[in-house]
């Protein structure tokens, strides 16, 4: 619902392009590797870049949770002949609507919008299938003579379509029983602990208590002997990946995205989503183990239900679990970003971010 997602601007830490936060040095700093710093105008390319940098294949534009993706993009629909493709492995379930903080209808209908309800909660979705259908789409898009805009957070699913990755196996409905009943035993800091021993890399991404990739992990492991870092990593450069300019919403104040989430998830719950888990709950074929009901929001509002909650304390205990999750995920969303090559935008200045977005936009696409 367009209500769950603060208007653009909000919380603004500086009231127009050029402004630095509250404390920040007059000097700038250096931008992290992987980042290149804002243009001063439109059409400005990085130094040493190629005259032909600017005109790419697509627009990516991601950041974490409650960032403010959803505004910059209908912002910039408003000035250019723009389709969306959504890079959220939530917005594709039909049915969720209030806790994906999905575009409205009137929002869809003004601007296309590609990969939303897509497929019903009980069925699953790969990031190689969303590489192969956003390929598709940006073909699409392409010949109409309109831009790809990629916007989301999964961040999986943006290095699986600039990167490639590998056929994961499918979900193994006896190897995840197996599993689950072992951490009903020992515990998920015990089955963080065995992946450890054989997926170092993923472990040291994963909390100790991430059941839902902890266990797909194990999953991948024990069905294929390999590592899932493995499937994630390609040694060379895929030969049909598309030119791209990649754009990240960040914040430098977490404490500011945080109460973004914050505000965010109490307007979700305002706006009924304790209603619309009890009517998925009602039909009866969903359960907690689906990765539809494993989003952030369902899962822990579908978890107190399970307990036996009920009036003030569902909603309490749904908000203050629902936002400390939702706050890391935004945590794992940086740290995925922190490895890409991006053009980082300053997610607390949404005028700024907006005039370096339309130039992006203006230098048009190959």
């Amino acid at each position: 619902m367009s209500a769950a997602r603060p208007p653009v601007g909000a919380h603004s830490l500086s009231e127009g392009p050029g402004r630095r936060p509250e404390g920040a040095p007059v000097s700038a700093a250096r931008p992290p590797v992987g980042t290149r710093p804002l243009p001063e105008g439109p059409g400005h390319r990085p130094e040493g870049a190629p005259a032909c940098a600017d005109r790419v294949e697509w627009i990516g534009l991601a950041g974490p949770t409650a960032s403010g993706k959803t505004g910059l993009a209908l912002a910039l629909a408003a000035e250019f002949p723009l389709e969306v493709v959504s890079v959220d492995s939530a917005l594709v379930y039909r049915g969720m609507d209030i806790g994906t903080a999905k575009p409205t209808p009137a929002e869809r209908a003004a601007v296309p919008h590609h990969l939303i309800d897509i497929l019903d909660p009980t069925e699953a979705y790969s990031a190689a299938q969303f590489a192969a259908d956003a390929a598709r789409l940006i073909g699409e898009i392409r010949s109409r003579g309109r831009v790809p805009l990629l916007v989301g957070g999964t961040m999986l699913y943006f290095k699986a379509l600039v990167d490639g990755i590998d056929a994961l196996p499918p979900a193994d409905p006896a190897v995840r029983a197996r599993l689950d009943a072992e951490a009903a035993q020992h515990g998920w800091p015990a089955m963080h602990a065995r992946l450890a021993l054989v997926d170092t890399v993923t472990a040291t991404r994963l909390a100790p208590n991430d059941s839902q990739r902890i266990q797909r992990a194990l999953e991948v492991f024990e069905l294929t002997g390999r590592p899932l870092t493995e499937f994630h990593t390609r040694d060379s450069e895929p030969a049909a990946a598309p030119r791209h300019r990649l754009l990240s919403l960040e914040p430098n104040d977490r404490a500011w995205l945080h109460a973004r989430i914050g505000e965010r998830f109490a307007q979700m719950l305002a706006g009924g989503l304790l209603d619309e888990v009890h009517a998925l709950r009602a039909r009866g074929d969903l359960h907690p183990g689906l990765p539809s009901m494993r989003c952030v929001g369902y899962r822990q509002a579908w978890e107190a239900m399970d307990a036996g909650l009920a009036g003030d304390a569902l909603v309490s205990t749904v908000r203050e679990r629902g936002s400390a999750a939702t706050r890391q995920l935004a945590k794992r969303q940086l740290t995925w970003l922190r490895s890409m090559d991006r053009e980082v935008l300053p997610a607390q200045d949404p005028p700024r971010a907006l005039v370096h977005a339309r130039s992006v936009l203006a230098a048009g696409t190959a």
